[in-house]
């Protein structure tokens, strides 16, 4: 998992969408596209941004692309950021 490419793509607020959606279920890229009042090519940029981050697969049934939610990276990532907020003080703890 490359951390840039995690936080990239949960930067946009389109690309939190999709995700929300697909934590319900996964979806074929055109289920996906009618939620969204967007272009093909601009919703494509989006999974692919998605898919460079590795925060969701995808999986070709027939003339159909599925997207899933990649929940390892996802709770990778949560990790990081619980992590960084955590209001543990590391080093007074590792004195005592």
């Amino acid at each position: 998992m490359s951390q840039q490419n995690v936080w990239k793509a949960l930067a946009d607020p389109t690309r939190r969408a999709i995700l929300k959606s697909l934590k319900q279920e996964s979806q074929t890229a055109g289920a996906l596209a009618e939620q969204f009042p967007m272009t093909r090519a601009s919703l494509s940029h989006h999974f692919n941004i998605l898919k460079n981050a590795e925060l969701v697969r995808t999986e070709r049934r027939g003339q159909h692309i599925v997207y899933s939610l990649n929940v390892s990276v996802m709770e990778d990532a949560a990790a990081i950021l619980m992590d960084l907020f955590s209001t543990k003080n590391t080093a007074t703890d590792e004195r005592s």
